[in-house]
């Protein structure tokens, strides 16, 4: 199988990358040529192009055909025009990665499936992601673009940690700091492995009946967020003091952090894997965030130039923390 992928460098795509090489798939990226954490891999092919210059990715392209193209790094209409201009003719499969912030936030019903409402109020980012996706439908509806559409939720890898402000939580776990976790604690959330990710993913691949279709790919193990932080606390060797912050106080001090709670991770998801399951038989979530929290915490341990503490972060939850015990003292004790 002969698959091109756009982007394809990130946490969530060096997975699939690895895995699709070892089960023989002959893999090429588009790319500029600008790496970071996670290199091309050996045995992949690249081409040299940047993606938004429709010139230089058609230069870099040339007459090749690909029979599943994958789109990493689409994120608002404007991309995905230049692909259906650049792939039309040329693709048996186009994968479009979207978003699973996409469906209705706050859910009305649990667990959510591919047919929940696509609608985020809260968050732009989301709102592009949604507006991709009708431009994809449509140009399958009217052209027959063979376009997939798979939705990833909070999916990690050793050096993503699922928490606001990343290895500066851990520090203040140690240090025995108090940690803002949003809400009460007590919302169910959806960590994903990026290796589990991966064989959900690759499966689709080639699976051209599935056009005009859209699939989630995620974990079935939900937990709180107060257990998140309890995961990650044992995996560092420290008690997590939790201090509990309504999330729109969090908005009111940093709106970007804010519009990522109030527009996904301060409501509970929980998904429903069957169609995914249905279409990819072997497809299992095997790693427990149980483990996942120890090979990140092995990781940063594993080199001190990883364990970088943001001293700005840092100020920001001591200024939401001090801004909290004053308006709700009685309400703020850690606990």
């Amino acid at each position: 199988m002969n698959v091109l992928f756009v982007g394809g460098t990130g946490i969530i795509s060096s997975a699939c990358a690895r895995l699709a090489l070892a089960r023989g798939i002959d893999l090429t990226f588009l790319c500029r040529g600008k790496t970071g954490r996670h290199p091309v891999p050996a045995g992949a092919k690249v081409l040299r192009g940047d993606v938004r210059d429709p010139q230089s990715a058609r230069n870099a392209i040339g007459d090749r055909s690909f029979d599943v193209v994958v789109q990493w790094i689409g994120f608002v209409p404007a991309h995905i025009e230049l692909d259906i201009a650049l792939f039309r003719g040329r693709v048996r499969q186009y994968v479009f990665i979207s978003s699973a912030s996409a469906y209705q936030t706050p859910p009305l019903r649990l667990p959510v499936t591919e047919s929940t409402p696509l609608y985020n109020p809260h968050w732009q980012y989301s709102r592009d992601k949604i507006a991709c996706e009708e431009r994809l439908i449509h140009a399958y509806r009217g052209e027959g673009f063979p376009a997939t559409i798979v939705r990833p939720s909070h999916t990690y890898d050793a050096a993503l940690l699922p928490v606001h402000g990343g290895w500066t939580v851990i520090d203040r776990m140690r240090r025995g700091l108090p940690v803002v976790v949003h809400g009460d604690g007590t919302s169910l959330w959806t960590l994903t492995h990026n290796d589990d990710f991966a064989r959900g993913f690759i499966g689709l691949l080639g699976r051209e009946e599935t056009a005009g279709d859209s699939f989630h790919i995620t974990s079935d193990e939900a937990l709180t967020w107060d257990q998140i932080h309890e995961l990650l606390g044992r995996a560092a060797g420290a008690r997590p003091d939790i201090v509990h912050v309504p999330s729109d106080l969090v908005a009111r001090f940093d709106p970007e952090w804010g519009a990522s709670l109030l527009g996904d991770k301060a409501h509970s998801m929980i998904f429903d894997n069957t169609k995914i399951k249905r279409v990819v038989p072997d497809f299992r979530a095997v790693v427990p965030y149980a483990y996942g929290a120890f090979e990140q915490i092995a990781w940063y341990d594993g080199d001190p130039g990883r364990r970088i503490v943001d001293h700005a972060v840092n100020a920001l939850f001591d200024t939401i923390l001090t801004a909290y015990r004053r308006a709700w003292p009685d309400l703020s004790q850690s606990s």
